[in-house]
């Protein structure tokens, strides 16, 4: 009974929600759209004109009238009050029926060995603000899967011996610019998503794109005996994949 309840209410607050966000845009705040876009518009360009000064200001004053203008929405306001209500109702439901685990314990038929596992120091690490790069020495390669806020990336694969099969890279970044060195020997596909940014490819290079998402390999991908799997996405910036 409460997890039909608890479908419906969560449902509920989805099209609520919805509906809200649509009723401000058109009716009560017919400039929202472009109080977001404004601030979205410097941050772009304000990673675009870095290191400069101007670039500076600009990127984080739309950062903070981007922050402002959301905080200000109703939807925003509406989203805090069902994440209150839900842990209410999640609360005063655990209190009236809790739940008692009891503990089976069965003995092994076999007798089971410990597994040794191995940690492993990863190439890069997930940061929140600054920029990172794969060393510019010879440097053993390592799968990559990183998530970034605020910076730049850059993966130089001329500097590492890639083994054969499958390599696999996974770049997230918020804001930033994304740039992979690819050899000329090896094949690529890249899957990647972009809310506001450039993305250049080898050959193709679009500019001033928003909202999209790319598949693109090279032509012997699929029957490659050694190739290269990036998987990235951005909310504001470029990725620029290129031959070294």
């Amino acid at each position: 009974m409460f997890e039909k309840f608890k479908e419906d209410y969560m449902g509920w607050i989805v099209i609520i929600g919805l509906g809200l966000l649509f009723l401000e845009f058109v009716f009560f705040n017919h400039g929202l759209i472009f109080s977001l876009l404004v601030p979205a518009g410097m941050i772009y360009f304000g990673r675009k004109w870095m290191p400069k000064m101007s670039g500076k200001i600009l990127f984080w004053l739309g950062i903070i009238f981007l922050i402002i203008n959301i905080l200000s929405m109703m939807t925003f306001k509406f989203l805090l009050l069902a994440i209150l209500v839900h842990f209410i109702i999640q609360f005063s439901q655990s209190k009236k029926n809790p739940k008692y685990v009891k503990p089976l314990i069965k003995e092994p038929s076999v007798n089971l060995s410990k597994e040794t596992v191995i940690k492993k120091q990863p190439l890069l690490s997930n940061v929140f603000f600054g920029h990172q790069k794969t060393p510019e020495s010879v440097y053993e390669w390592k799968d990559i899967n990183i998530q970034c806020g605020l910076g730049d990336t850059v993966i130089d694969l001329s500097y590492t011996v890639l083994p054969k099969g499958e390599t696999v890279i996974v770049l997230r970044n918020f804001i930033g610019n994304i740039q992979v060195l690819v050899p000329y020997d090896v094949d690529v596909n890249v899957n990647h998503s972009v809310i506001a940014g450039s993305t250049q490819v080898f050959e193709m290079n679009e500019k001033r794109t928003f909202n999209k998402n790319y598949q693109i390999q090279t032509a012997g991908f699929e029957q490659a005996t050694q190739r290269i799997k990036i998987l990235s996405s951005l909310v504001v910036g470029d990725l620029e994949v290129k031959r070294v």
